[in-house]
């Protein structure tokens, strides 16, 4: 924007000067021509009436060439006196005789101004009173004479003209500055919005547009903010009314006569209780910009969470992960409830015994990966089935718990069967480390 409005100002500016500027630069010239024809005239009718008394006798004739030899001199007209017998006094403009078609004509007394082919300039004015007849002062202009000073005048044009157009140009930067910064500046309130942070308000700053801009972008960040807070209220509620029914069913547990069976079930209703009451903790926490977690990390800790049930059944499960944080773009939370999700899949609808790997690989194109891979008959039909269809008597949910966890964070989701059984790989962005800052590009304009 600020490149455009430079050049567009640039542009706009040369043409407006150039249509003020041509016509002042034809003026100037023509005015130099007029006063320096206006001086020559005045030379010339000064002589006419030096020279009058004196041509009215011929002893004056000295005094005639005395008048115009003072008259000429270095870089001023060539002024002639042209005699009735066609004689010249003073210099001779070359290439001029006497007896021409102009000095004839001003010999009838007529005064006027002569242009010659070649540029220069005649001025002729009769002297009335001469003995034999009427003489002709002719005052000769070269071209140079005639439009003397015009270069000054068109550098001085061409440096108001340059002056215009840079201050142009800096009014133009300034005001492009300007937009270009209320124009960044709301660009990284609509970031810090979109990353999470729904406490970032734009100021209105700029032109109209801009500031309308940014009073309806504070409006949407409030309104998002009044949708989300009801929206975990709504969950927190319903995650409340369940404590009823499972308080029910830990009374009932308590009532069991088998003390082993009591146990068991009662260790599940705490179990139950304990991921309602993460769900109404979750539900009421703040909403927080830029989660992440170390995919390496929830991959042991789920693992080993799920090995004891593993060996029961006995399979072989096998955890291959960096030593080093492999940080993405997902609460840890939530990573965990899709790993449980996959590995659970494998252990409720593989046969016993079949055994199964969990491996996170840090790639070296920006991503990371999680692999939960079994050796058991793969999916009926060899691909992961849609959500809400599953074969095995499940509510078929677990798989697009897994796909949504991936695809909400930016990254893929892929199930399929292969030679040894079935295979679900998630892919997700890299998150930046802890405490390294937001690499969003500016704007160009």
């Amino acid at each position: 924007m600020r490149r455009s409005l430079l050049i567009l100002t640039a542009a706009t500016t040369a043409l407006v000067l150039t249509a003020l500027l041509v016509p002042l630069t034809l003026l100037t010239r023509s005015h130099a021509a007029d006063r320096a024809t206006a001086e020559a005239t005045a030379r010339a009718q000064w002589v006419a009436h030096a020279l009058g008394p004196a041509l009215a006798t011929a002893d004056e004739r000295e005094t005639a060439e005395q008048t115009v030899e003072s008259v000429n001199g270095r870089n001023l007209p060539s002024t002639s006196l042209i005699l009735a017998d066609d004689r010249v006094i003073g210099p001779r403009p070359p290439g001029v005789p006497a007896a021409t078609a102009p000095v004839r004509l001003a010999r009838t007394g007529r005064a006027f101004t002569y242009e010659k082919g070649s540029g220069d300039r005649l001025v002729l004015v009769p002297v009335q009173g001469a003995e034999d007849g009427t003489a002709v002062v002719q005052v000769t202009l070269t071209k140079r004479q005639l439009y003397a000073g015009t270069l000054t005048s068109w550098l001085v044009l061409a440096g108001i003209g340059v002056g215009l157009v840079l201050i142009g140009l800096l009014l133009a930067d300034r005001l492009g500055a300007r937009l270009v910064g209320a124009t960044r500046r709301l660009a990284r309130t609509a970031d810090r919005l979109a990353a999470g942070d729904l406490t970032a308000r734009a100021t209105p700053e700029g032109p109209p547009e801009l500031r309308l801009v940014a009073g309806e972008l504070n409006r949407l960040a409030a309104r998002i903010d009044e949708l989300l807070a009801a929206e975990r209220e709504n969950a927190a509620d319903l995650a409340h009314r369940l404590r009823t029914p499972v308080a029910a069913l830990r009374l009932d547990a308590e009532t069991l006569r088998d003390p082993d069976e009591a146990d068991r079930i009662a260790a599940d209703v705490a179990a139950l209780e304990h991921s309602v009451d993460e769900v109404i903790r979750k539900a009421r926490r703040p909403l927080r910009a830029a989660p992440r977690a170390d995919l390496a990390a929830v991959a042991g800790e789920r693992a080993a969470f799920w090995q004891p049930l593993a060996e029961d059944q006995g399979r072989a499960a096998s955890v291959a992960a960096p030593p080093d944080e492999v940080l993405v773009p997902v609460p840890a939370d939530e990573l965990a409830a899709a790993l449980d999700a996959l590995i659970g899949n494998v252990l409720d609808h593989t046969p016993q015994g079949t055994a199964y790997s969990v491996t996170v690989r840090a790639g070296a194109g920006g991503e990371a990966e999680l692999t939960v891979a079994d050796e058991g008959p793969g999916f009926p039909d060899t691909t992961a089935p849609d959500r809400g269809t599953s074969g095995a008597g499940s509510t078929g949910l677990g798989l697009d718990i897994a796909r949504r966890t991936a695809e909400e964070a930016g990254g893929r989701f892929a199930a399929a069967s292969t030679a040894d059984g079935a295979r679900v790989t998630l892919t997700f962005p890299r998150a930046r480390p802890r405490g390294t800052p937001s690499a969003r590009p500016a704007p160009t304009c």
